[in-house]
């Protein structure tokens, strides 16, 4: 069955850096779809960041453009959110989701109903 398991988080003060790792497991990797979220008390689930595996390409919020990177490993079946420059507002539970494929993720990527499958989760808490 398909998994997703996120690790990674935790506190930070405002600046500094965290690098959260999702570890994909019954699917194959190529063929979907993976993307980060977040969600902040009180807010709506957000899209954070998308890796394109089908050209390599990769897609941010405004919000994190500059200081979020993603990557991924194919071997390892793991997608990694490097996040710099962090700040307060960063303060979420992240969570990676996957979904099959779709020409259309362009512009779609970013909306977590179009998501079928879903990790726990993992905190990250900025100080300021």
């Amino acid at each position: 069955q398909m998994q997703l398991v996120e690790s990674g988080g935790g506190l930070v003060h405002a600046g500094g850096s965290l690098r959260l790792s999702c570890a994909a497991s019954g699917f194959i990797f190529d063929y979907y779809s993976i993307t980060w979220f977040r969600q902040a008390p009180g807010k709506e689930r957000e899209g954070v960041s998308w890796f394109k595996g089908s050209d390599g390409s990769s897609y941010y919020a405004d919000s994190v453009k500059g200081r979020f990177t993603i990557s991924t490993d194919n071997v390892k079946n793991t997608v990694y959110l490097i996040m710099n420059s962090l700040k307060p507002e960063d303060t979420a539970v992240y969570y990676c989701a996957a979904k099959r494929f779709s020409p259309t993720d362009d512009s779609s990527w970013y909306i977590p109903s179009e998501y079928n499958y879903w990790g726990q989760g993992t905190q990250v808490t900025v100080s300021s």
